[in-house]
């Protein structure tokens, strides 16, 4: 069985060999080659590359061509500041002031700098490993783009002082986001993960007016071309389970602070969608033993249900051991025996 029958035959319910792993790995894809991040973060080579060479060493069953947020916003404009070997820094904001938002040229997918060069990723995975490994690409979500372009403390102001713009500020971000996803379907992509990280801060009445609105119309958008959707929200979203699983996705990732039992549960009632998670990455995955790695792979399995996926709460992070994510690989295999 290949990867790519694994999750589709897991997304089903119906028996596997073993659950797919879904790690994310950027930081510590990028340095498991030895390659600076910038390098990761503008050429996709370098990222294919990284991929690959996790894919093959750790049994991931994934190609995931997510590095950093900035895509899309780089594109609009955004002043981006690459360091050799660190995290990318957005160095201002393009929207200062409201009025602001009627200067923004949206970006072209086929065009901008930072988003073809990951619809080349996408192509070099598909030649590569098509069919047998699915290929996912990736977007912002709609609130993550406006606090990107925004600053994220002043549109949580906007949130209340103006909604009305807010709305309109969402209406651009999510037309970019619907194209790229087309666009990297068109590539190649089986899967569009989204982030939509900030949306874990607001209230649930706030997700259910700013964040979920737009994340279901980018999956409706991925659905109609026939790939799948993952929707990933990092932080505690026990408060907005349910209406996670409103968003059409058909994979969501649970962060390390959420009970993976309750998402499970809320996901099925919601109709069967893939929980994915969600041990802690830092204090079991970067920090503890093999043997606490293997017994919280595990025990996320078990709690998550015949549709669930392996994978530690959020990114591996850089320097994790390779014994401990040799030791998720066991326990994965563990699990289907």
């Amino acid at each position: 069985m290949n990867s790519y029958e694994r999750m589709a035959r897991r997304l089903k319910g119906e028996p596997v060999d073993r659950p797919p792993n879904f790690d994310i790995m950027m930081t510590f894809a990028a340095h498991h080659i030895k390659q600076p991040l910038s390098r990761y973060y503008l050429d996709y080579r370098v990222l294919c590359d990284a991929n690959f060479a996790v894919l093959e060493d750790f049994a991931l069953d994934i190609a995931q061509a997510i590095s950093d947020p900035y895509r899309e916003a780089a594109d609009f404009g955004l002043p981006v500041e690459f360091p050799e070997d660190n995290l990318p820094v957005r160095k201002d904001v393009l929207i200062k002031t409201p009025g602001d938002l009627g200067k923004l040229k949206p970006p072209d997918p086929y065009t901008g700098r930072r988003m073809s060069d990951r619809l080349e990723a996408v192509r070099t995975f598909r030649a590569r490993v098509g069919g047998e490994v699915p290929v996912m690409g990736w977007v912002e979500g709609a609130v993550a783009e406006a606090a990107d372009l925004r600053g994220a403390s002043a549109l949580l102001l906007d949130f209340y002082d103006r909604p009305e713009w807010v709305e309109e500020l969402l209406e651009t971000c999510v037309a970019v986001g619907i194209a790229f996803a087309r666009a990297q379907i068109e590539a190649g992509a089986d899967i569009i993960g989204l982030g939509d990280a900030i949306t874990s801060q607001i209230a649930p009445a706030m997700y259910e007016q700013f964040g979920l609105p737009y994340e279901r119309r980018i999956f409706d958008a991925v659905h109609e071309m026939g790939a799948l959707a993952r929707l990933h929200i990092c932080g505690d979203t026990s408060r907005i389970l349910a209406l996670m699983a409103q968003s059409g996705a058909d994979i969501i990732d649970i962060d390390w602070m959420v009970d993976i039992e309750a998402a499970a549960q809320a996901f099925q009632a919601a109709g069967n969608i893939a929980p994915c998670g969600n041990f802690d990455p830092v204090a079991v995955m970067l920090q503890g033993a093999p043997e606490q790695v293997y017994q919280a792979a595990l025990d996320c399995l078990a709690l998550g249900g015949p549709r669930s996926f392996s994978g530690a709460g959020c990114e591996i992070p850089d320097g994790t051991p390779h014994a401990n994510l040799h030791a998720q690989t066991r326990a994965i295999a563990a699990y289907a025996e």
